[in-house]
């Protein structure tokens, strides 16, 4: 079981990292979009910023949801814990610290 999931998770890091990436990149362009209708005005204006709000940012939501539950599958597949914090570690720290 260790050697199928030694194999699957350089691959699911890989999409995780292209999934940001590309999710990063299409919440600037609706940036972009927003700015270009404040620059254009009117009804045009509307239009663009209900089409965004209505079309894209659903698909920006449903992407980097799937890319994030695609992160923490990895990270418990592999057993990482990035977001604990344990009692040896922040008492190294600390003994560092204080001897500097």
């Amino acid at each position: 079981m260790k050697k199928v999931i030694g194999k699957i998770t350089p691959v699911m890091t890989t999409i995780f990292g292209y999934g940001i990436m590309v999710s990063l990149l299409v919440g600037g362009l609706s940036f972009f979009g927003y700015l270009a209708a404040i620059i254009i005005g009117g009804e045009t204006a509307g239009t663009i910023c209900t089409f965004i709000y209505k079309t894209v940012y659903p698909i920006i939501v449903l992407l980097v949801s799937c890319t994030i539950l695609l992160g923490l599958i990895k990270m418990y597949l592999c057993g990482e814990s990035a977001f604990s914090a344990k009692r040896e570690d922040r008492e190294k720290n600390i003994k560092q610290r204080v001897g500097q």
